[in-house]
């Protein structure tokens, strides 16, 4: 609800942007073909049925064979990153073990969120040295793709970079949410990796505790590496220029003497894809606050935070740090938006299934109106859950192993007990 409400005030905000700055009856002038493209196809020329002229034209055959090559190197990369996701996976299963049989009490007695703590900063270093090579992938598929005009360029580095930056962050997260311990089994028949490392399950208090410590890891992480790469990574880089400048002989007394459209050129040059990291950063963000928000209520208050402090750091930026951007006209934020309803989709079917499966809010229901003490009252208080948890936990024979163990544990589930007429 709350995704669709922020973008219906999106569209009337733009609205009102669009009237202030005269906008509402401009429409782009013919874009000028990007000279990539004139290079490549000025040999194939045609007549454009609405200007009368000859311009470059770009066979459908060979556009859809770059097209089909841009969308392998997109599947790749994904793959890349579910088999990153997978090594993580391995590397907590060793873990588990390892810390489970530490021989510092504390880490023996916490071993699962020891587990999770480490395999999500080890993720989050995965993720961030990812995130290098996917821009560089995504640079070198667009231009592969061979964009008739800048707009299309733009449309598409951008779609790809969202691609690559949402599932290289959000894999592990839906792992966490949708497929961790479901397939782990029961005591007695364990499902093993390699036949070697027992899958890992849930913490005892459920799945929502992981799924909340690695969303809020991340989240937190990211956004302070992003304000450092806003703010420090040009401070430094200024800092560098200023310091090769005194050791080429540029002295300070001449240096405060030089114009003020010097001193401007010396400073960092805007991105060269302009407002895209702004825009993906932001996109981003409003996939934490939205897709899993059922699990992680903290991440709009964190996000709201994070935009207070980064107003003042762009402010800073803009004014101190970089050369003044050139200005462009523009109706709207173009392929964004639709990025954002996507989204917006999307975290309405995450939201329910994290709620069905994930969390305990369904069995929790049934158990007050069907099986608890508030049977024929409906849930009306607390006491209707009493007993909950010993009615999710299922029993298991010890005997059952086969070792000389006697005796009973219990474990979350929902099988019929070992006495019963038909054991499960």
């Amino acid at each position: 609800v709350s995704a669709t409400v922020f973008l219906e005030f999106w569209k009337r905000r733009r609205a009102v942007l669009t009237y202030d700055w005269d906008l509402i009856d401009w429409e782009d002038e013919e874009e000028e073909l990007r000279p990539q493209f004139e290079a490549k196809y000025s040999k194939l020329e045609r007549v454009n049925p609405i200007t009368g002229k000859p311009e470059p034209f770009q066979p459908f055959s060979d556009k859809l064979s770059r097209l089909m090559v841009s969308v392998s190197g997109i599947f790749f990369m994904i793959s890349l990153v579910l088999t990153a996701v997978f090594a993580v996976v391995v590397y907590r299963l060793v873990a588990m073990e390892q810390f489970a049989s530490f021989s510092v009490n504390f880490i023996k007695k916490y071993w699962q969120f020891a587990t999770s703590g480490t395999g999500v900063c080890i993720n989050f270093m995965i993720i961030m040295s990812l995130n290098v090579v996917y821009e560089k992938v995504a640079y070198l598929l667009t231009n592969l793709e061979h964009p008739r005009t800048d707009s299309e360029w733009e449309n598409s580095f951008a779609l790809k970079m969202f691609l690559f930056q949402f599932v290289n962050l959000n894999s592990s997260i839906f792992y966490i949410a949708f497929f961790l311990g479901r397939f782990a089994g029961r005591p007695g028949k364990y499902n093993r990796l390699f036949q070697r490392w027992r899958l890992e399950e849930c913490h005892p208090s459920g799945c929502l505790i992981d799924l909340c410590l690695q969303m809020g890891v991340i989240m937190v992480l990211k956004q302070m590496w992003n304000n450092f790469m806003e703010l420090g990574y040009p401070l430094l880089q200024n800092w560098w220029s200023r310091r090769k400048m005194k050791k080429g002989g540029h002295a300070v007394e001449h240096k405060i003497t030089l114009p003020q459209w010097e001193k401007d050129w010396n400073l960092q040059p805007m991105n060269a894809h302009g407002l895209m990291e702004e825009y993906l950063e932001m996109v981003i963000q409003f996939g934490f606050t939205t897709i899993f928000v059922a699990a992680f209520p903290l991440a709009p208050l964190l996000a709201l935070l994070n935009n207070i402090i980064e107003i003042r750091l762009d402010a800073y930026k803009f004014v101190t740090q970089w050369r003044r951007p050139m200005p462009a006209r523009a109706t709207d934020i173009g392929i964004w938006y639709g990025i954002l309803e996507g989204i917006g989709v999307l975290a309405v079917i995450t939201n329910a299934f994290v709620i069905a499966i994930t969390s305990d809010y369904i069995p929790r229901f049934v158990y007050a109106f069907k099986y608890g003490p508030c049977l024929d009252e409906g849930y009306r208080h607390e006491k209707c859950l009493s007993g909950y948890v010993n009615s999710s936990l299922s029993v298991f024979d010890l005997s059952e192993l086969g070792e000389g163990y006697t005796g009973y544990c219990r474990y979350r589930d929902y099988r019929a007990p070992p006495w019963s007429s038909n054991p499960l």
